[in-house]
This record gives C-alpha cells, sequence and structure tokens, in this order.
C-alpha cells in the first residue's frame, strides 16, 4: 500500500494567514472590544483627573472672588480694632482728668 500524502495547496491572495487559522468575524470583535475595555481602563483614572482639573478652574476663579471678599472684611475689622484701641487711650485719658479734677475738691472738704 503506498500512501499519497497531499501538498498543501498555498494560502489564496487577499486571504488572511494566522497562526492556527483564520478567526470568526464574532471572536475578533470580541478581541477588539477588549483590548478597548482594557485600555479605557487603564487611562480612565488620568480622564477623570483631567476633568475634575476643568472644573476646578471655573472654581477657583469663584474662590478667588470669595477670597476677595473676606480680605476686604478683614481689613475693616482691623480699622475698627485700630480705632477701637484709640477710643480706649481716650478714655483712659479722660477717666485720669477727671479723677485729677476730683481729687482736689476731695482734699479742700
Amino acid at each position: 500500500m503506498a500512501v499519497q500524502t497531499q501538498t498543501p495547496l498555498p494560502p489564496e491572495s487577499g486571504g488572511h494567514m494566522m497562526l492556527g487559522g483564520t478567526l470568526s468575524d464574532a471572536a475578533a470583535v470580541i478581541i477588539v472590544l477588549a483590548v478597548l475595555g482594557t485600555a479605557l481602563m487603564m487611562v480612565w483614572p488620568l480622564i477623570r483627573a483631567f476633568a475634575r482639573r476643568l472644573e476646578g478652574a471655573g472654581a477657583a476663579a469663584e474662590l478667588q472672588g470669595e477670597v476677595e471678599t473676606l480680605r476686604g472684611r478683614l481689613d475693616q475689622l482691623e480699622q475698627g480694632q485700630t480705632r477701637v484701641a484709640e477710643l480706649e487711650e481716650r478714655l483712659d485719658f479722660a477717666e485720669r482728668m477727671l479723677a485729677q479734677t476730683r481729687e482736689p475738691d476731695r482734699l479742700q472738704r
């Protein structure tokens, strides 16, 4: 008995030659989706950080306005404290003057 071996035919031009055969369309779609999903999972934290940074730009301007308002109020409070300190000094002076004018009256009685 003679065994005849058949030589394989070369692939047709335009055909897909892959190791182990060809992929079906469904398998190719699943692989592409899996690769895209993995890439998205790896890049997702970067996308979220970028989005937070974009949101923060608007909030930073709002916060800057609020800080300026608070600085204005702080300046007003500091001016008020200076004025109160001056008034305390005047009151002390007036009390000393009154005490000096009352002392001679007490001594004469």
